[in-house]
C-alpha cells in the first residue's frame, strides 16, 4: 500500500521545511533559558521567528531543498541542506553584525544562532532518513523478495544496490556484497555486509541465493565461468551490469541488469598489441577495407578510427549494411576521414575505379562468402568471391603500388573438408604465391601472362594471411542463433553431440589481424591461438540455463545431423610442429606448402572459367586437383574423392 504512495508535492516538504526551522528556533531559546519560560521575551521570539521563517523561506526556494524526493535522499541532498542552513544562519549572523556595530542590540544571540543551525539541519536530515528507511522497511516486508548477492563492492556494486532501493518495482533483497580486496572485508555499505569472495561458493550455497549480479569488471574469466557453473548447478540467476560508459546519463538503471551472456564467458584474457607501431605504419595513410560492413571488416574499421589513418575507404556490395556502419562512424567518429564505396570485389572495372581514385596504401580483404552449407550447395559462387575477389583485389594493389595486402582466411582452410574451406585456401595459395614470386623475380616477370603485362608500376606489394576460426556473434554464427531459439521456446539445433569449435571475440580477433598486419614482412600465414576448443553441445546447455530454463525440460536440444562439408573439429596448424612464433604470443606463423607461381595462376584462371561457366562438377574437381589435402565430408562431393583414390 505504502509503496503505491504518490510523490508528495514539492509545497508539502517545502512547508515541512520551513515548519522544522521553526521548531529548531524554539528549541534553541528553550536551550539559552534552560526550558525556563519565565525570562522568555515573546514578542523579541515572535519577531525572530517571522525573520527565520522569511529567510529560510528564501534561501530554500533558491538553493531548492524541496526538489528531492523523501523516499530516496541521498548525499547530495544532505549537502544541498547544509549548504541552505549556513547561508541562512549567516545571513542572521551577518545582520547582528551590523547592528551591533551600529550600536544596537543582537536579535539572536551568537550562542542561539549555533544551537538553531546545529538542531534545523539535523531535524531536517532526521526526518528525510527516517522516511527513506519507512518505505524500505516496507519494501522489504514483501514475502516474495528475491534474495541477491552482489559481486564487486567497488563503485559498480554501491551503484548496483542503490538502483535497486530506488524502484519500487524491484523486490530484491540484497544479502552481502562480497569483494577479492581483503580491507573491504568484514564492513558495511548501506548495512549491508562485504564478504570474502574467496568463500564464494560456499556463500552461495550457505546464503540460499536466488541471484548473484557481477557488478566488478575485473574478475578473471576463469573464476566467472567456475562461479556460473555452481550457480547453475543450485538454480540461482546470475546477472550481470554492463560497462559504465554506457549507463544512461551516467546513472544505471535497473532495466540494464540483465542475464549475463554467454559471449562473457567465453571471453579472453585482454590482448595487448603494439599501437604504437601500428600507428606510426599506418599514420596519415589511406586505407581499403572490403566486406567493410561485415562482422569482421566493420570492427577493423572501428579500430582502425582509433590512429591516425589519413582515409578509410569502405567498401561493400551490401548497400543497407554500410549504410548503417556509415550513420554509426559518423555519430562515433566525428572528424574523422572515412568515405563508402559500394561495389563488388568480383566487378574488375568497379574495383579499377576504386584503386584509380583513390590509391590506397594498404589493403584489409575481409570480403568473402564463409557459409560451409550455402557454399557447398552453390561452389561456383564461392570461387567467383572468395578466389575471383581475392585475386582481382590483390591485381589491383600490385598495379597500383599498394605496401601491404593483409588477407582474412579461416581456420576452415586447413585440411578442407567443404568448399568454402577449399576456396580460402586456394586464395591463401594466390596471394602467398604471388607474394613470393614479387620477391623472388625482383620485380621482373617470367611467365608471360597477360594480366602481368598491364601492371606498369613496381610491385612492392607485401601481402599477409591471417587465419582464426569463429568469431563470437558474427552475422549467421552459432551463438546469435541459439539466442533466437531460446526466445522462440526451442529446440535447440545441435549438429552433432561431439562436435566442437575455437571462439575468440570480434574485437580480440581484429586486434591480431592488425598487430600481423604490422609485424608481417610479406609471404606468411598468421595463425592465432585461438585458445581451447568449445563443446557446442555444452554452449547450447549452458545458454539454456543462463537463460533461467532448464535443458531438454523447458527447451529441448534435438540433433541434425552434420551438414553438408562439416567438420566435427577445426584444425589451426597452431601445434609446435607447424608453426614457428613470433614475439606476440598470440600469433604464430604456419608453415605450409609453397607453390609456384605460374602453375597456380594458370590453374586458378581455368578454375575461375569454369566457375564463370557454372559449372560445379568440374570446378570441385580443380579444387581438389589444386588443393590435395581437400577431402569432402557428409557432400555430394566425395564421390569425387573415390575418383581421384583410384587413379
Amino acid at each position: 500500500m505504502f509503496t503505491q504512495l504518490n510523490i508528495v508535492p514539492r509545497w508539502i516538504i517545502f512547508s515541512l521545511d520551513l515548519i522544522i526551522c521553526m521548531l529548531s528556533l524554539s528549541l534553541a531559546y528553550l536551550i539559552k533559558y534552560n526550558f525556563d519560560l519565565s525570562n522568555l521575551d515573546f514578542i523579541e521570539f515572535s519577531r525572530n521567528i517571522v525573520f527565520v521563517t522569511a529567510i529560510n523561506s528564501v534561501v530554500f526556494f533558491n538553493v531548492k531543498t524541496y526538489s528531492g524526493i523523501i523516499r530516496y535522499t541521498s548525499a547530495q541532498d544532505s549537502i544541498r541542506i547544509l549548504f541552505s542552513v549556513l547561508i541562512g544562519n549567516g545571513i542572521f549572523f551577518f545582520v547582528n553584525m551590523i547592528i551591533v556595530s551600529f550600536g544596537g542590540h543582537q536579535y539572536i544571540s551568537s550562542s542561539t544562532l549555533v544551537v538553531n543551525g546545529l538542531a534545523s539541519f539535523l531535524l531536517l536530515i532526521t526526518y528525510r532518513v527516517l522516511v527513506k528507511f519507512f518505505f524500505m522497511y516496507i519494501k522489504n516486508l514483501k514475502l516474495d523478495k528475491v534474495r541477491v548477492m552482489i559481486y564487486g563492492a567497488g563503485e559498480a556494486g554501491v551503484a548496483t544496490k542503490r538502483t535497486f532501493d530506488h524502484d519500487n518495482r524491484v523486490n530484491k533483497n540484497i544479502i552481502a556484497f562480497v569483494d577479492d580486496d581483503d580491507r573491504k572485508v568484514g564492513k558495511t555499505i548501506d548495512g549491508v555486509r562485504i564478504l570474502n569472495a574467496k568463500n564464494l561458493i560456499n556463500l552461495i550455497i550457505e546464503h540460499e541465493l536466488d541471484e548473484i549480479i557481477f557488478a566488478s569488471y575485473t574478475i578473471p574469466i576463469e573464476k566467472k565461468n567456475q562461479i556460473v557453473d555452481v550457480c547453475l548447478e543450485n538454480d540461482i540467476q546470475v546477472l550481470n551490469i554492463p560497462p559504465a560508459d554506457v549507463w544512461i546519463n551516467g546513472e544505471l538503471k535497473t532495466a540494464q541488469i540483465q542475464n549475463i551472456n554467454i559471449e562473457d564467458l567465453l571471453d579472453r584474457k585482454s590482448i595487448h598489441i603494439n599501437t604504437d607501431g601500428i600507428g606510426k605504419e599506418l599514420r596519415n595513410k589511406r586505407v581499403l577495407i572490403t566486406g567493410a560492413a561485415g562482422s569482421i571488416g566493420s570492427e577493423i574499421v572501428r579500430q582502425l578510427l582509433k590512429f591516425e589513418v589519413g582515409l578509410i575507404i569502405l567498401n561493400d556490395q551490401s548497400e543497407s549494411a554500410l549504410h548503417e556502419l556509415y550513420l554509426e562512424l559518423s555519430e562515433t567518429y566525428k572528424g574523422k576521414n572515412f568515405h563508402s564505396y559500394i561495389g563488388d570485389v568480383r566487378d574488375e572495372k568497379r574495383m579499377e575505379d576504386l584503386f584509380s581514385n583513390y590509391k590506397p596504401h594498404y589493403v584489409y580483404h575481409a570480403a568473402a562468402y564463409k557459409h560451409v552449407p550455402m557454399m557447398e550447395d552453390n561452389p561456383c559462387e564461392a570461387i567467383k568471391t572468395n578466389v575471383f575477389g581475392t585475386k582481382t583485389i590483390a591485381d589491383k594493389s600490385v598495379k597500383h603500388g599498394v605496401q601491404k595486402f593483409v588477407m582474412i582466411s579461416t581456420d576452415k582452410a586447413v585440411n578442407p573438408t567443404n568448399v568454402m574451406g577449399a576456396s580460402k585456401r586456394i586464395a591463401e595459395i594466390y596471394v602467398q604465391s604471388l607474394n613470393n614470386s614479387l620477391s623472388a623475380d625482383n620485380h621482373i616477370f617470367q611467365n608471360g601472362l597477360s594480366y602481368i603485362n598491364e601492371l606498369d608500376i613496381k610491385p612492392i606489394t607485401r601481402f599477409i594471411t591471417t587465419r582464426f576460426g569463429n568469431v563470437l556473434g558474427s552475422n549467421g554464427s552459432v551463438i546469435p542463433r541459439f539466442k533466437q531459439q531460446i526466445e522462440k521456446g526451442g529446440p535447440l539445433t545441435v549438429t552433432h553431440p561431439d562436435i566442437t569449435r575455437y571462439f575468440m571475440t570480434i574485437p580480440e580477433a581484429c586486434r591480431l589481424v592488425l598487430e600481423a598486419g604490422s609485424m608481417g614482412k610479406g609471404g606468411e600465414i598468421f595463425v592465432f591461438d585461438m585458445g581451447k576448443s568449445v563443446k557446442i553441445v555444452d554452449l547450447a546447455k549452458k545458454m539454456i540455463r543462463l537463460a533461467g530454463l532448464i535443458p531438454n525440460q523447458d527447451i529441448k536440444i534435438e540433433y541434425s545431423g552434420l551438414r553438408p562439408g562439416e567438420k566435427l573439429f577445426e584444425e589451426l596448424l597452431n601445434d609446435n610442429e607447424n608453426t614457428m612464433p613470433t614475439h606476440h604470443e598470440k600469433i604464430l606463423i604456419g608453415k605450409v606448402r609453397e607453390y609456384v607461381f605460374s602453375e597456380v595462376e594458370t590453374a586458378i584462371h581455368s578454375l575461375i572459367a569454369s566457375a564463370k561457366n557454372s559449372e560445379d562438377r568440374q570446378v570441385v574437381t580443380k579444387m581438389k586437383a589444386l588443393v590435395q589435402e581437400y577431402k569432402s565430408q557428409n557432400s555430394k562431393f566425395e564421390e569425387l574423392d573415390v575418383v581421384d583414390s583410384k587413379i
